[in-house]
């Protein structure tokens, strides 16, 4: 296989390509079904146009042929998996993905190949008597069939979109759209199969079935049967020679196998070719993947101790996670690292033994990379308020501040974060684009100013100390996930964002003002920077510097 003409990716673009046509027309198929609840008659109203959209010429020539490459492209990558361990819910699609050209035969012959051979009409009545009063275990294959193709393509459909910013807060709806469309459809054929059943249907004389004149002849259906053993028998042959491929290529990576120590001195010999995660997960050794091991996080990486020859370039897809972490020389993509010939590796991020995890601590997200903005806050004179006070009362103090903080990113669409002392964390924009969880963060900031300014003169007559508030507010790439132990865990991120975000709360306090966000929040957010005062700073932590913005009403007062 040339590199750059069939590449992975392109690969992987056609299966989803065909696929989405796939799913396509399932779900206007179903939603056809779904009219029968109104009639028969309605139903065939609407097959109309949709016979016409998907029966020319340019559209059976995409249809059918999806059907064929996503069929190749699955049994292929099933071919190229070295083993099959892995996550339950891809096992699941890849079995349903099988099924599915098994008990969907049937059905392609008995309409499309019957109408296209014998001028078959198979219309709603039709079908519908075929499958509901002639053959009703064949329509009980059918209706599970239809319901295997839709799970599939929705296990497709989430795994495609799941790391996609809207799909978290789009998920419940389509998740409702997902379960009421095959449930509207098979209610739909149930409806007309008893409408075609009941005494008025048998006396109306509905066409298909005992009353269809064109229905095939005796002769017409033995050729379908045969067509029909044609598809199975070479759908059956596809998968054996499928198997004998595997089974002749583990033979001859008997001859070439190598061995891959870890640290603790377990040794694992896999097959030349196998990637370090798939000889992690085939020797039982704990290796994290955050991604599934398709080489876009940098959770599975491995430190390569000693290798005997030289070990395989780094590829296209690997150099680009890796430029982006910038690991110590030596640092590779377990998912990605396939080598030819022994080596000593240690895993960096070493996952926790199943065994040591407590019950119903299950990781919920593993993380996923976003453009957020971070706030994060914190009071400037609290040490201070602290030596003065008894401890009741800056509990009450710091509850009706975090009461403050709390509202502010909630009326702004924020997520909180965490409250760490005095010190509180906020994130914005995990469901919306980087512009506007600049702004919904800028709105929370004037919230909470505003919020303490209340506060202190609502407690002025009882604490003669006032509460001063430092913010700090950047923006950029972050890992957003669930972390935690036990059923301790919340949604965090992680990242040089958030880093920075923390910094710049404690330039608010050198520069003694409330706000200080960075360049990239001025100009994401579209702010008026005439109405700034704009600053180059050093933090921690960085090589270059960067500019901040703080309102010029906020300098002014801090300077009087």
């Amino acid at each position: 296989m040339k590199k750059g003409i069939v590449s992975e990716r392109l690969l992987r673009d056609m299966r989803l390509a065909s696929g989405l046509v796939i799913f396509i027309f399932v779900a206007m198929h179903m939603l056809n079904h779904a009219l029968g609840l109104i009639s028969v008659e309605t139903a065939d109203h609407f097959r109309r146009p949709f016979l016409t959209l998907w029966r020319n010429p340019i559209a059976t020539v995409l249809l059918y042929g999806s059907f064929l490459v996503h069929i190749l492209l699955v049994l292929r990558s099933i071919y190229v998996r070295r083993n099959f361990v892995m996550p339950k819910s891809e096992a699941a699609q890849i079995l349903l993905g099988l099924l599915i050209p098994l008990m969907l035969i049937p059905h392609i012959i008995g309409t499309r190949v019957a109408n296209e051979l014998f001028d078959y009409r198979d219309t709603y009545a039709a079908v519908v008597t075929q499958l509901w009063i002639s053959s009703p275990v064949n329509g009980v294959q059918q209706s599970v069939v239809l319901v295997v193709a839709w799970l599939h393509g929705c296990i497709g459909l989430h795994f495609w979109l799941r790391y996609r910013t809207w799909y978290a807060g789009a998920s419940a709806w389509l998740l409702v759209l997902a379960i009421m469309l095959p449930v509207l459809a098979l209610l739909g054929f149930s409806e007309m199969g008893r409408t075609i059943q009941s005494p008025l249907g048998i006396g109306r004389g509905y066409p298909g079935g005992y009353y269809d004149p064109t229905a095939p002849s005796a002769s017409a259906m033995a050729q379908l049967a045969s067509v029909r053993k044609w598809a199975y028998g070479t759908f059956a042959f596809l998968l054996v020679a499928l198997l004998l491929f595997r089974l002749l290529r583990k033979l001859r990576e008997r001859v070439h196998q190598i061995a891959v120590r870890y640290p603790d001195g377990q040794v694992v010999h896999v097959p030349r070719g196998f990637s370090i995660l798939e000889a992690s997960r085939l020797g039982g050794v704990p290796h994290y993947a955050a991604c599934g091991g398709k080489g876009q996080c940098s959770t599975c990486r491995v430190q390569v101790v000693t290798a005997e020859g030289t070990l395989p370039a780094i590829g296209t897809l690997e150099q680009r996670t890796l430029i982006r972490i910038k690991p110590e020389p030596g640092v590779r993509l377990a998912c990605q690292l396939r080598p030819t010939g022994n080596l000593t590796v240690a895993p960096l991020l070493v996952a926790m033994p199943d065994t040591i995890v407590p019950a119903n601590s299950q990781e919920v997200s593993p993380g996923r990379e976003r453009d957020i903005a971070v706030l994060f806050c914190d009071l400037r004179n609290f040490t201070t308020l602290t030596e003065s006070r008894l401890p009741f009362d800056i509990v009450f103090l710091l509850n009706r501040y975090f009461a403050v903080v709390g509202n502010a990113v909630e009326q702004t669409g924020g997520h909180l974060d965490k409250f760490i002392g005095d010190g509180a964390m906020a994130l914005f924009g995990i469901n919306a684009a980087p512009e506007e969880g600049c702004r919904q963060a800028l709105a929370a900031a004037r919230l909470i100013i505003a919020g303490i300014e209340e506060l202190n003169i609502e407690l002025a007559k009882d604490f003669s100390t006032q509460l001063q508030i430092a913010i700090g507010i950047h923006t950029g790439h972050a890992v957003v996930g669930t972390l935690g132990y036990g059923r301790t865990k919340n949604m965090t991120a992680i990242g040089d964002t958030v880093n920075v975000a923390s910094r710049l709360e404690s330039v608010a306090k050198q520069f003694n003002v409330p706000l200080v966000i960075s360049e990239p929040v001025a100009r994401l957010s579209g702010t008026d920077l005439a109405g700034m005062e704009t600053h180059e700073v050093t933090l921690r932590g960085r090589e270059l510097p960067l500019n901040v913005f703080i309102p010029v009403a906020q300098a002014t007062a801090a300077s009087a």
